[in-house]
């Protein structure tokens, strides 16, 4: 979790569960969307994982090969953490999305909660990372 920013929004009695599930889904995301070990990195999601994108299947099996199919197109596709959070079973994750170093990419946030140790469900807010910018901030 080295270079991960990470957000602890109170002291909370389940903190060494919720540090438990952070690092899941931090796991999960590196093994799955940087080293496109999907496989590997699918055993911690749930058979009936539920997904909010429309434009990714519900249930693992689906989920796995719509991205098997993505990342034979995209080969060069990564998604640097830049930051996370975590609140009892959800997980964020503030992430700069690439298809190639040309790419200027998508600032991503992706919402996961976690049940038993499996990741049952996901909702992600996607933005363009524009080429003008009107100010001098970053996007990450």
């Amino acid at each position: 979790m080295s270079g991960v920013a990470s957000a602890q929004t109170t002291t909370s009695p389940n903190f060494v569960q919720e540090e438990k599930n952070r690092a899941l889904v931090i796991k999960f995301y590196n093994s799955f969307f940087n080293n496109h070990q999907v496989d590997e990195a699918a055993k911690v999601l749930a058979d009936d994982y539920k997904q909010h994108n429309p434009t990714v299947p519900d249930g693992k099996a689906p989920f796995v090969s719509f991205f098997k199919d993505f990342f034979n197109e995209n080969p060069h596709s990564r998604a640097r953490i830049i930051r996370s959070a975590v609140d009892g079973d959800i997980v964020w994750l503030h992430v700069h999305s690439i298809n190639g170093e040309n790419d200027l990419g998508e600032a991503v946030v992706d919402i996961f909660r976690v049940e038993n140790g499996k990741i049952v469900e996901h909702w992600d807010v996607i933005q363009a990372v524009p080429l003008k910018v009107e100010n001098n901030n970053t996007m990450f």
